[in-house]
């Protein structure tokens, strides 16, 4: 089991979301994650929130190994276009440690105060399939055309290639079973749900694998992920990974608990060695 650290970058400031970083980083986590919004989910609503690419671009140039990603980042938030370049630059500043993790958006409320555009599911849906295959594209690194109902390139380039080839990890974030999971299916690396029990796991892997092997591709290839909460008994917490390894899951992103860094601390001494 690989395991990452979300480091819940809501109402903290620079100093803190390093320091959090930092100790997953020493503490043997695989990866720190942070989310795309561009305010405060949680708590004080005019509290602090980093912008998440040009802050995980900070993070790279500051640590050494751990890798680096957003849970995850919306389609809507900006051109496809636009963050290929970004997740390029970022895997370039980091020594090709990111993962790129993008879903179709779901913060109306952040849409409208910031004036950017919230389609319908359908056209958020029709955006996040398409965007996927730019990224795709656009990292190849070489000369790429596209013609989508949304998004187009022509004859469009962006340099230098990215460190990871034939580009970073391409994660799709959600668990809508007519778009989000066959998009997983077609064109993801990893997917990241949100799962409750063994029956609801089970169902959601049976969409990506039937949508993998429809395009062609080995069901296999594609790590499953979810995220693990830690404010439980560490029973429950040990009964929870058991079935999610047991399911498929490969990859657990460890939620920042609010109990703080004492309870991260205990999980890592005590509990995430015993985990395999």
């Amino acid at each position: 089991m690989r395991f990452g650290l979300d480091v819940a970058q809501h109402q903290l400031t620079w100093d803190q979301i390093l320091e959090r970083t930092r100790f997953a980083e020493d503490a043997g986590f695989e990866g720190a994650w942070v989310f795309d919004h561009f305010t405060a989910l949680y708590a004080d609503p005019d509290g602090p929130c980093l912008e998440g690419w040009t802050l995980l671009a900070g993070l790279a140039a500051a640590t050494s190994r751990i890798r680096l990603g957003t849970l995850v980042t919306g389609m809507t938030h900006r051109p496809p276009s636009i963050l290929a370049t970004e997740v390029v630059t970022v895997d370039h500043i980091s020594g090709g440690r990111v993962e790129c993790a993008v879903g179709a958006a779901w913060n109306v409320e952040e849409h409208t105060e910031l004036g950017i555009p919230f389609p319908s599911l359908a056209g958020r849906m029709d955006r996040l399939e398409e965007g996927v295959q730019v990224l795709k594209l656009l990292m190849s690194g070489e000369r790429v055309s596209f013609e989508g109902r949304h998004y187009r390139l022509d004859g469009a380039l962006f340099r230098p290639k990215p460190v990871q080839r034939p580009h970073p990890p391409i994660w799709i974030g959600g668990k809508g079973r007519t778009r989000t999971l066959p998009t997983v299916g077609r064109f993801a690396d990893a997917w990241h749900g949100w799962v409750e029990s063994p029956e609801g796991l089970r169902e959601l892997n049976a969409i990506v694998d039937r949508s993998a092997e429809g395009a062609g591709r080995d069901p296999a290839s594609i790590l499953r992920s979810a995220g693990l909460s830690i404010s439980e008994p560490w029973d429950e917490v040990r009964r929870t990974f058991e079935w999610m390894r047991d399911g498929g899951i490969g990859y657990l992103t460890v939620s920042w608990p609010s109990e703080g860094l004492a309870r991260v601390e205990e999980f890592v001494d005590r509990v995430m060695p015993k985990l395999d």
